[in-house]
């Protein structure tokens, strides 16, 4: 079943165009976002985040009172006096073997967030924490530090999540995860929030129109904006959930910005809307303010600021954590493209030229080069990459998406890059078996894939995508553009345009495009196994099961990866048990 042809600026993703909500002034309206500030000191919760073998960072929001006649100190507003916090973190939840302590003072020049790294601690160890100010204590955290001792080898597993779009849906994924105590860390691959505001380039569905509404109201433009959208995220109860009962590890992707963001730009940066650099300096800094991350090591050559990391697991392996916005070259674009960022190939040398130009970089150089030392680092049995857009070599049917006989890459993944991509690859290709397995884990698409790495006809690991935890992905644009069918048929047509670009792509071993939710990675010595967890299949009795907050994903297939086989291959089920707990 062909689609129709589908306005420029519209994404797989399913945005809308998103210039006529900025027509009028933007008004400061914390309502949402804010409402959490006059809710106490910690009304923004905890969380954790980048564990070591020694070490993590502890976050929080610490609200000053309003004194009479002041206004509230709420995210982005600039109000507010400086107080001093202090932090615990001990063994237990009562706080009576503390193991770590000190006070800080947080203020408006960083939106009243505060971030401790603290270090010092055992390696594969739970701790708890918790701040205090003014009389008041936050809610208690949950972390643990990372299983990274030289030549042990202990349990490691991880929930994998990309893209939550607060307008797309409840964070009920988030909500499952919380409710899980087996888990070393949450990993979110990217778009953590989206830009766009609540008018014309609103995204999600019409049934959380005036429920889950973004703040501010229009597309996010500067700092005081980027603040409020993020407070707006840890405003979200699930959200508190996740990030205080596990510590994350994240990077950003594109929407932290913008939409298809380069190194000078982003599809959804116009000329109106100021410098984008700016644009982006802004945004990064409330990134920073607002999530439990840690700025890794500057000495490490790089462009720009370094934001690309390591972690270690003792000999089981590590997690390459990588950044592909920042320093990448524009984009190859197709104005006819019957999807946004789609571009045809061959039938047109200079699109074929540019794709395939070694002048064009997705990571910068010296992050290509980095990613690939660390991948011939032997003694590790598996090579882990957080990373944002797909790896896999991708060609859609050109009938899925009317447009004829045509092949279509997504030039905003790795296949819009494909000098870098055939270089990678062809490096894992190389590597002997003394230097381990690669999996590749990533976000970005909103739907579930397994799939095989190839660099040629040799195996250069695998890849396993999650998918989104609420935006839209290939059911939802399925159904906007057949003129909102039953449920039923959409879930057909959608299975078919999926089968179409799995038969086009063989190595693709599963690709579902109706799910949301999140994808649980556990990783021994033995084999690297995702389950996908998944929202239920839409019906007419339930169209959308993202509208409901007590409709929490659920399991639904398992893929694995054989030591040294390089392949994905089924799981007969679900993980069981840790085969061991952190101290």
């Amino acid at each position: 079943m062909s689609l129709p042809q589908i306005q420029r600026r519209t994404v797989l993703k399913g945005v809308a165009a998103a210039t006529a909500a900025l027509a009028a002034p933007r008004v400061f309206d914390a309502a949402a976002a804010a409402a959490p500030a006059g809710k106490g000191v910690f009304g923004y919760g905890v969380a954790s985040g980048d564990p070591t073998g020694t070490s993590v960072i502890i976050w929080t929001r610490a609200t000053p009172p309003a004194r009479p006649g002041e206004r509230i100190a709420a995210p982005g507003s600039g109000c507010g006096r400086s107080i001093p916090v202090q932090w615990q973190v001990a063994r237990d939840e009562r706080f009576t073997r503390k193991v770590a302590h000190g006070t800080v003072h947080t203020t408006a020049d960083s939106d009243h967030t505060v971030k401790v790294d603290v270090t010092g601690l055992d390696p594969y160890t739970q701790y708890y924490y918790r701040f205090h100010s003014l009389g008041e204590y936050s809610p208690v955290g949950r972390t643990r530090t990372a299983a990274d001792i030289p030549g042990e080898v202990h349990a490691l597993r991880m929930a994998l999540v990309s893209c939550s779009n607060y307008t797309g849906g409840y964070f009920t994924a988030y909500r499952a995860i919380a409710e899980r105590d087996d888990l070393d860390f949450v990993l979110h691959v990217g778009d953590y929030i989206y830009e766009y505001g609540n008018g014309a380039d609103r995204y999600g569905p019409k049934e959380l129109v005036g429920v889950r509404d973004a703040q501010p109201a229009t597309e996010i433009l500067d700092l005081e904006d980027y603040r409020l959208r993020h407070a707006l995220h840890k405003a979200d109860p699930d959200a508190r959930a996740a990030h205080q009962a596990h510590p994350w590890i994240t990077i950003f992707d594109d929407h932290e910005v913008a939409n298809n963001a380069w190194a000078d730009g982003a599809e959804n940066h116009q000329a109106n809307e100021g410098s984008y650099l700016a644009r982006r300096n802004a945004a990064l800094k409330a990134y920073l303010e607002w999530m439990p991350f840690r700025l890794p090591d500057q000495s490490v050559s790089h462009q720009g600021t370094r934001f690309f990391k390591r972690f270690s697991f003792g000999a089981l392996g590590d997690l390459s954590v990588l950044e592909t916005r920042q320093n990448r070259s524009k984009q190859v674009s197709y104005p006819q493209s019957p999807l946004d960022g789609f571009v045809p190939i061959g039938v047109s040398p200079a699109i074929d030229g540019a794709l395939a130009s070694p002048q064009r970089h997705l990571p910068e150089p010296e992050q290509l080069t980095w990613i690939k030392d660390g991948v011939s680092t032997t003694g590790r049995r598996w090579h882990l990459f957080g990373n944002q857009v797909m790896i896999t070599a991708v060609r859609y049917p050109g009938s899925a998406l009317g447009a004829g006989n045509v092949l279509f890459v997504n030039a905003d993944q790795w296949d819009g890059y494909a000098a870098d991509q055939a270089s990678l690859l062809g490096h894992l290709g190389a590597q002997p078996a003394a230097a381990g397995d690669v999996v590749v884990l990533t976000g970005d698409i909103h739907s579930s894939w397994a799939a095989d790495l190839q660099a040629g006809s040799t195996p250069a690991g695998v890849e396993f995508v999650t998918p989104s935890v609420t935006s839209d992905g290939f059911y939802e644009i399925v159904r906007s553009f057949l003129g909102n069918p039953a449920p039923e048929t959409a879930v057909g047509a959608t299975r078919q345009i999926t089968g179409a670009v799995q038969q086009l792509n063989p190595w693709v071993k599963y690709l579902d495009g109706v799910g949301h939710g999140f994808t649980v990675i556990d990783v021994t010595p033995e084999r690297v196994q995702a389950d996908f967890h998944h929202t239920p299949v839409p019906t007419s009795a339930a169209p959308d099961p993202r509208v409901n907050p007590g409709v929490l994903p659920t399991y639904t297939r398992s893929f694995r990866t054989l030591a040294g086989t390089r392949r994905v291959s089924a799981a007969t089920g679900p993980v069981g048990p840790r085969t061991d707990q952190p101290r």
